[in-house]
């Protein structure tokens, strides 16, 4: 009789029946990220490793959206939301032109893992750019809105599954992360760092999650049960299924030695609560099987979770999905470019506009400055899609002020140390800048001209007519210094490094001596050039043969010309504008870079790097105006008095030329909001390491920064009438706000209205703590115009309300609160303070 029932539940479950037949062998196998075809189970090969950030990544063309710092900078959740959808359109599209049953490879599949929900608590942190920003409360309702938009609006047939990431407490630094233990206190372990995983799992409906590299207390994250068991799948009623971040199951015993060797490491993840291995760490549990170190049922348990994940999709098991007949008409959709070009007006924060020097005036003669002012890599930030049409801050600028009124100069490079792109000014083809290029694929040849060497390869072809490889390319022209020197030229590439068979070959002559004529060891070339200072003849040929990802040449040139090629624009112009801050060559995950400010992908100093603050006081000393544009994925510390205007840009993606100038032009009302704040000096920040949260965001740093999170200016005018509101609630009840809001300036625009609560100071036993001084609690962005009124209606339930204590519970306290309604924080802008009062009992709120 069990028997049979066992066989009656298996035949209603083709995923159990399937994983009953399966040998430990094959088991192991299908649980990690590159799982081989399995005949026998009905299952082709799939590579579970797909990324979507802010666009679908890394599988050709497709729309980028601005960096997730830069989407969180929107304050806008239904924009978010709309960019999700479209990033699973996308994947969904490039998977539905293969058939269901063909074996994928990386970036091919429907798990999605993104997005990064981690609390950017350090603006040193590389990485802090996936984020969105440093508030729990921005980061857990935009990062739900992006899940939902990933996933679709039906749990048994998504779209594609998200996978929030990096389950937890883990912001930093780079270097050691494989073996790092975080001690937060059980207050800023609840208030902090786990709040946007529960709101993406208990709201968002996520249906995967990622666990961290990281330790908490000695246990290695992707192995600590009373996590990823306990608290995530009994406390939040988690269904889905996890997965490592990427070798974090071998890390367990390499670098955590939380574990003796692999087999044990693979039993400790699989019982701590892990599902999916990134990596090959699984191929040790039949091993571990053996030894008894994990049992049967736990394997098929994580194992299930799995190819149900699968089969929801439509994808394994018989299984169809509504969205199987998308199609790949619908990548790069001119409505998709079109919400591209949204976020990116949206995402752009107006930090100061001294004298309304902004919008600039029609007919304006325009120098635009900086290393970043043309550099694909600033449209993208990390993790990215390649863009079909990428328009720079430059490119933007001439497009919408007309390239006759717009002078270029580099003007220095971002660091010390570190190669930009060659521009434009410094290469010459046929009497005009750039050089001449032409593809060649057997007999046939495309010709082109190219600004500069700076291209994007990924499963993407640089011109129409291309594959995206199998063709070699050859520009051709003459290098122009600006002055005699000494040049290092740098050719380098992103090279493949999964499945990668061969790599490309590069020849370079120069002055028609052979420079270089062979692969990139390690994707890098320097070449050093003494010039005397007139033009030679240069030719670079591509043998794109395999799947590298990337192309660039740049260069390190003196300082003294660059900065001498910038002043004579700025001094021929009627505004200079800078286009300064970081790149992703600086900034980002695990970095094989030190130079100073910057080591392994973080930063040492928050600083704008030397040679840029050189760049700018030199401008400053022209006597012209200038702008501001801080391209970056982190907050920057600058000297207000360096820029008349500053405009935070963040990494815009494949429209943010276009939406930088449109703000300048004032054809776009900047609104963006702050998602971080922005401190005066790195000397104002607590070690790296610490991951106390004392002295560190807007709820807790008691300095002065140079601007707070959620500032943001505009060219228009708002105030704010009285709050409608209850004078008092009873704890456990919802509070139920109305604000109004009046354009009062001489533009449309829009507001991001934002709510802060004050609770109760020295609130009960166990919360004495007075730094909390305030919290988000609630926000709206809307569009108000000129003249009008709109009300906004804030229903602020008991978890907002709540407070933490030192022992990490969670409660809404009876007392006397405050709640603050403006565009920004108390102090930053116009708003109303409402006060009220919380009666009855203490109310204790679930994990």
């Amino acid at each position: 009789m069990i028997l049979a029932l066992i066989l009656a539940a298996q035949s209603a479950d083709p995923v159990a029946a399937a994983v009953a037949k399966m040998s430990p062998e094959q088991k192991a196998a299908q649980l990690q990220s590159t799982a081989p075809a399995d005949p026998a189970a009905g299952l082709p090969a799939y590579d579970w490793w797909n990324e979507g950030l802010h666009g679908l990544a890394r599988n050709g063309i497709a729309t980028v959206f601005p960096q997730a710092i830069g989407m969180a900078a929107t304050w806008d959740p239904a924009l978010i939301e709309a960019a999700g959808t479209i990033v699973s359109t996308e994947a969904r599209a490039r998977f539905n032109a293969q058939p269901v049953s063909a074996d994928r490879r990386i970036y091919q599949g429907l798990t999605i893992w993104s997005p990064n929900i981690n609390i950017f608590r350090d603006p040193r942190w590389g990485r802090g750019q996936e984020t969105y920003g440093e508030d729990p409360y921005l980061t857990g309702t935009l990062g739900t809105a992006f899940v939902r938009g990933l996933q679709g609006p039906d749990p048994a047939h998504p779209r594609v599954i998200a996978t929030p990431k990096h389950l937890a407490v883990h912001s930093g630094p780079e270097a050691g992360r494989d073996g790092f233990d975080v001690d937060p206190s059980p207050r800023d372990l609840v208030e902090t760092y786990l709040p946007a995983f529960r709101r993406v799992v208990t709201e968002g409906k996520a249906q995967s999650l990622m666990c961290a590299y990281n330790a908490i207390h000695g246990t290695p994250v992707c192995a600590a049960s009373w996590l990823m068991n306990d608290r995530l799948r009994h406390d939040w009623g988690f269904t889905g299924f996890t997965v490592s971040d990427c070798d974090a199951v071998a890390n367990i015993h390499l670098f955590h030695h939380y574990r003796l060797d692999s087999a044990a490491a693979a039993a400790a993840a699989v019982r701590g609560g892990t599902d999916l291995n990134c990596g090959t760490a699984y191929a040790a549990l039949p091993e571990a099987l053996r030894g008894g170190l994990v049992t049967p049922a736990e394997v098929d348990t994580a194992l299930i979770r799995a190819l149900r994940a699968r089969r929801q999709l439509g994808i394994a098991f018989g299984a169809t999905s509504p969205y199987a007949r998308i199609a790949t008409d619908e990548v790069d959709t001119p409505a998709h470019r079109a919400l591209a070009l949204d976020a990116a007006r949206k995402a752009i924060v107006l930090l100061q506009n001294d004298k309304d020097l902004l919008p600039l005036k029609p007919g304006s003669r325009i120098a635009v400055i900086g290393a970043d002012a043309d550099d694909l890599g600033v449209l993208q930030g990390n993790y990215h899609g390649t863009a079909a049409a990428p328009v720079t801050p430059l490119a933007g600028l001439r497009a919408a002020f007309g390239a006759d009124k717009v002078r270029y100069a580099q003007g220095s490079l971002l660091a010390d140390g570190a190669a930009v792109v060659l521009p434009e000014t410094a290469l010459r083809s046929g009497g005009r800048p750039g050089l001449s290029v032409e593809y060649r694929i057997g007999t046939s040849v495309i010709r082109d001209r190219s600004r500069r060497i700076d291209i994007d390869l990924d499963r993407a072809a640089p011109a129409r007519g291309l594959p995206a490889t199998g063709y070699v390319a050859q520009w051709t022209g003459e290098f122009v210094p600006p002055a005699a020197g000494s040049y290092r030229l740098v050719f380098d590439q992103a090279q493949c490094w999964k499945d990668c068979k061969t790599h490309d070959s590069v020849r370079v002559t120069l002055g028609g001596a052979t420079l270089h004529d062979g692969p990139l060891p390690k994707g890098r070339v320097e070449l050093t050039v003494d010039s005397d200072g007139r033009p030679q003849p240069i030719a670079i040929t591509l043998d794109h043969r395999s799947e590298d990802e990337s192309f660039r040449l740049s260069w390190m040139p003196p300082a003294a010309p660059l900065i001498a090629e910038a002043v004579a624009a700025a001094q021929a112009s009627d505004v200079a504008v800078i286009v300064a801050g970081l790149s992703p060559d600086l900034e980002g995950e695990a970095l094989s870079v030190s130079v100073p400010g910057f080591v392994g992908g973080d930063r040492t100093d928050i600083a704008l790097p030397a040679p840029q603050r050189a760049l700018v006081e030199a401008i400053r000393a022209t006597g012209k105006p200038v702008v501001m544009v801080l391209t970056s994925g982190s907050a920057v510390a600058i000297d207000p008095a360096s820029a008349d205007a500053i405009l935070a840009a963040w990494y815009p993606g494949e429209a943010g030329g276009t939406a930088i100038a449109d703000t300048l032009a004032g054809r776009s009302n900047p609104a963006g909001r702050l998602p971080v704040t922005f401190y005066k000096a790195t000397a104002d920040l607590p070690a790296f390491v610490d991951y106390g949260m004392k002295e560190r965001t807007y709820r807790f740093f008691t300095g002065a920064p140079l601007w707070g999170f959620g500032h943001g200016l505009s060219y228009t005018r708002f105030a704010y009438d009285p709050v409608t509101a209850p004078a008092s609630i009873a704890a456990g009840d919802t509070l139920a706000v109305t604000a109004t809001v009046r354009n009062t300036g001489g533009r449309d625009g829009e507001e991001v209205v934002q709510a802060y609560l004050v609770p109760p100071a020295n609130g009960t036993p166990g919360f004495t703590d007075p730094v909390l001084q305030r919290q988000l609690v609630g926000y709206s962005r809307i569009a108000v115009k000129r003249g009008a009124t709109a009300r906004v209606r804030f229903a602020i339930d008991p978890r907002r309300l709540s407070i933490v204590d030192r022992d990490g519970r969670r409660h809404v306290q009876p007392g006397a609160y405050r709640l603050y309604i403006g565009g920004g924080q108390p102090g930053d802008g116009t708003g109303m303070w409402h006060d009220f009062t919380v009666t009855g009992k203490d109310w204790e709120l679930p994990k």
